[in-house]
């Protein structure tokens, strides 16, 4: 009997092609771009079937509590959620998951998914995966080409060679081709376009890759042995897997390897890597426009408009991608929209924090929303889920104001405990030591005032007991 495939979700994307929307600490997978749910969420359900184990989630460190709060929100389950402490691709991320799999299974099956990706036929994916894995028990490491349906440019691709089976062998990987030469695939047919999905046996990557990059195996299996499990988190010694090479699962092994096969995959597949994309997946209305939000065309055509937190409208348009946040605004013409990551270079070499994050903050215990803020003054709504707090802290420069909205509050201050109920208030004087927790069964919700000279987050000392967290 076939044992149950172990999903590997690789959410360790950045998505800066997706600035505004998409930031350092909050990228385009955890965002509701092509349904409800997140792109990250939606992967998860695409996966919901009887022959699957609970997925094995490999992510940035910054990330882990977004992927914890949206495993909560669909109530789903995990093998395992593997914190990467710095980005040195997939073939490494993959390493890892194989290495953690062979320890609870020596013939686990993985399927490497990227947490980003859009399929529209989810039951015809998953007859795909399921008519893959005789290809597996045989020795054979599938990847999953997508039929393409256009000369696409921004994708690579890969050209099948004989016959094996339902699948072909690889004959070779091809690289994103100009315009031209993607139309001779799409002539000649034979090519698919390069989807990022795969499914192996663990002990067989792992066998390829000390064969054919033994250094990346290497730093992978001394950081899982140094790592110690936090929580739901696996945390890696960052020192070993630091020293692994950064470098993809196709040149590290795919294109190197004998037994790779190409499983044609005919579903309508996208990896949501632009506004366009966006656009072309898009339901569009009788003009040809995308639109999310409260949004006025007038004149308008073949546009995207994303409007997130205020109307937008638009007149004589055409063409165009406009997406709005309440701290950003990008207009960008539809053929240009790659170039989107030359703003965010700029933004991140100005060191201006709309690269990094929204005003929107998420934190283990909630998050907290920037109103306003001035030379000397902050305004932020706090979110503090029931039963969580917010560790002790001292600040040096400036006084807090706690107004409760909703809720109730037990205040650490200096000595004191006490309990704010809504309406009711109290003062944080500069240096004083003082926490907040929800000890209730709703959410708190309160006003936070800062004042002071000096206002940036780096004026917090931690504490830990009565001593300051360096």
């Amino acid at each position: 009997m076939t044992s149950l495939i172990l999903p590997v979700i690789m959410a360790g994307g950045a998505g800066t092609r997706l600035w505004p929307l998409s930031r350092t600490h909050f990228p385009k997978q955890f965002l509701s771009l092509t349904s409800e749910n997140t792109l990250f969420q939606d992967t998860l359900s695409r996966i919901d079937q009887d022959n699957y184990a609970d997925p094995l989630i490999v992510c940035n460190n910054d990330h882990r509590f977004l992927v914890a709060e949206q495993l909560r929100q669909q109530a789903l389950s995990h093998s395992g959620i593997i914190l990467e402490p710095a980005a040195r691709n997939t073939a490494p991320a993959i390493a890892l998951a194989a290495l953690k799999a062979i320890q609870d299974n020596p013939d686990a099956i993985l399927l490497i998914l990227a947490a980003d990706h859009y399929i529209d036929d989810i039951a015809k994916f998953n007859n795909t995966v399921n008519s893959a894995l005789p290809l597996v028990e045989k020795g054979k490491m599938v990847t999953f080409g997508v039929c393409p349906t256009a000369p696409e440019t921004g994708y690579g691709y890969i050209k099948s060679g004989e016959p094996v089976e339902d699948a072909f062998s690889v004959a070779s990987f091809v690289e994103k081709p100009v315009r031209s030469i993607a139309e001779s695939y799409l002539a000649a047919g034979g090519y698919y376009w390069n989807s990022g999905i795969f499914l192996f046996k663990a002990s067989q990557y792992i066998a390829e890759l000390e064969k054919y990059c033994p250094e990346v195996l290497s730093a992978c299996q001394n950081a899982l042995q140094n790592s110690h499990q936090d929580l739901d988190f696996i945390r890696l010694d960052s020192n070993e897997f630091e020293k692994s090479p950064d470098i993809s699962i196709d040149y590290a092994v795919m294109e190197r390897t004998t037994d790779a096969v190409v499983m044609p995959l005919d579903v309508k597949w996208n990896d949501v890597g632009s506004w366009s994309a966006l656009w072309e997946i898009g339901d569009k209305d009788s003009s040809g426009n995308v639109v999310r939000g409260d949004v006025l065309l007038e004149n308008t055509q073949n546009c995207y408009i994303n409007a997130g937190s205020k109307l937008v409208t638009t007149v004589g348009l055409k063409d165009i991608i406009v997406v709005e946040t309440r701290d950003a605004v990008l207009v960008a013409d539809k053929q240009q929209v790659q170039q989107v990551k030359l703003i965010v270079n700029r933004l991140q070499q100005e060191g201006r924090k709309e690269a990094l994050q929204h005003k929107e903050v998420f934190r283990p215990w909630g998050y907290h929303d920037d109103i306003s803020e001035g030379d000397r003054y902050q305004v932020k709504r706090v979110y503090l889920k029931p039963g969580h707090k917010i560790s002790p802290q001292i600040h040096y420069h400036r006084t807090e104001h706690w107004i409760v909205v909703s809720g109730t509050a037990r205040v650490l201050k200096g000595d004191d405990v006490f309990v704010l109920a809504e309406n009711e208030s109290t003062y944080i004087p500069v240096g004083v030591a003082h926490s907040l927790e929800n000890p209730g069964s709703v959410p708190l919700e309160l006003i936070e005032i800062h004042s002071g000279l000096y206002l940036s987050e780096d004026d917090i000392v931690r504490l830990d007991g009565n001593n300051p967290v360096k």
